[in-house]
């Protein structure tokens, strides 16, 4: 009885449960309820806000090894926001971060003035200009290089530049002491300037694999102190020379005669007439004089960041009298960013002291081995009287009295 009874209600308890089973399956095979694979991609696409395409979806996917795949068009309504953008990935939206690269206002925990710009095309061609092999370095490398190979060529060709007739022993007071002071402030606080300026440019892709990140951070810690010390002689050197000298280098009709002579360099027997500073000096002179008072006011404006902008202005008064549509083809914008200003002056200091460099480079070699004779008057100030005649033949006359034409000595001293 009681095996029985058992059996019976097994029986019974299968049948119920066959029962409830059975139509929930087919209920859910009949009206297409969805598998588990599709419910936990439903619940990622909860959690992460996307979802890959199916794989049937048709896309932009390059259809064969390197093509470039398009990008993807982003209907905004604003044509001229969307062509300025450089940056964005493939299938971007317009989310708060496109509308932070397009230039919207947002403001941010971080204080200081320049901290609302999280986001800004900009950078991508300064990061450009400076990259390892790119156009700042290539320039630099480019024109020193091309100063030295001509000036290489100049001393095989011509050899240096003797006194003809021989020394005098006579010796005249070409500089004196203040004015020498005044040259040497500014030719070592360029150097200097020169040496760490290249290693900002250069350093870190050329420097630092050969002797290691710590050895170049203490180098380049030490590099900017300099620099950003240093700067403060060149600019009271730049003035100091400017008051000294400005007097004797204003153009004059004998600068065209001195250019057409070549100055005498390349011809033997051939001396221009010249006073205190021929053509080839004041060129040097005025050359030292614009670029620097131009560097001296970006480098200010990068010791003090944000606090100094400089571009707008300057690119507004260019456009206003035609010079940047004359030169360029097109006006410069005049609505930038505090970091797009630090991005300008960092570009223009180094493109002016790329050129100020080639130029002094020039300068160095006539005035040592270049030239001789021509070291002595920064030197020690005095210049051997035969030389001051050959190459300053109206200052010898002025400083002896205009009397008479001044003439090198009959017999140089032995």
């Amino acid at each position: 009885m009681t095996a029985s009874f058992r059996r019976a209600a097994l029986g019974v308890l299968a049948i119920c449960l066959l029962a409830l089973a059975g139509p929930g399956v087919a209920t859910a095979q009949e009206t297409g309820a969805i598998p588990l694979d599709a419910v936990k991609q439903q619940m990622q696409t909860e959690r992460t806000g996307s979802v890959r395409p199916p794989p049937d979806a048709v896309t932009n996917a390059p259809m064969e090894p390197g093509v470039t795949r398009p990008r993807d068009r982003v209907e905004t309504g604003e044509a001229a926001r969307i062509e300025a953008l450089e940056a964005l990935g493939v299938n971007s939206d317009a989310t708060m971060w496109g509308e932070i690269r397009h230039g919207e206002n947002f403001t941010t925990q971080v204080p200081g003035s320049a901290t609302g710009f999280l986001v800004q095309d900009a950078g991508m061609w300064w990061e450009e200009l400076r990259e390892k092999g790119g156009p700042l370095q290539t320039w630099f490398i480019w024109s020193v290089g091309a100063m030295l190979g001509l000036l290489v060529l100049f001393y095989l060709l011509r050899g240096r530049v003797r006194i003809e007739h021989g020394w005098s022993g006579r010796m005249i007071e070409r500089f004196k002491g203040w004015e020498r002071f005044g040259h040497w402030l500014l030719a070592t606080s360029f150097i200097l300037l020169a040496l760490t300026g290249i290693n900002l440019l250069f350093g870190k892709d050329y420097l630092m694999p050969l002797i290691g990140k710590e050895a170049f951070a203490s180098i380049s810690a030490t590099g900017k102190w300099v620099h950003n010390n240093i700067a403060w002689a060149f600019m009271v050197a730049l003035v100091w020379i400017f008051v000294a000298w400005v007097a004797h280098n204003l153009p004059s009709r004998l600068d065209l005669v001195w250019l057409a002579e070549g100055g005498g360099l390349f011809s033997k027997g051939v001396h221009p007439p010249s006073r205190k500073f021929n053509a080839g000096q004041k060129i040097i002179f005025w050359g030292t004089i614009v670029m620097g008072a131009s560097i001296s006011a970006s480098g200010v404006s990068l010791l003090f960041p944000y606090e100094l902008p400089m571009f707008a202005a300057t690119f507004e008064k260019l456009n206003q009298f035609g010079i940047s549509q004359a030169l360029l083809g097109q006006t410069l914008a005049t609505d930038l960013t505090l970091i797009q200003e630090m991005q300008y002056a960092q570009f223009w200091h180094t493109v002016v002291a790329i050129a100020m460099t080639v130029m002094i480079v020039a300068h160095i070699y006539i005035g040592s081995v270049g030239m001789q004779g021509a070291f002595a008057a920064m030197g020690s100030g005095m210049v051997d009287r035969n030389w001051a005649i050959e190459h300053h033949s109206l200052w010898v006359e002025e400083r002896e009295g205009g009397g008479r034409r001044a003439n090198p000595s009959a017999t140089p001293a032995e």
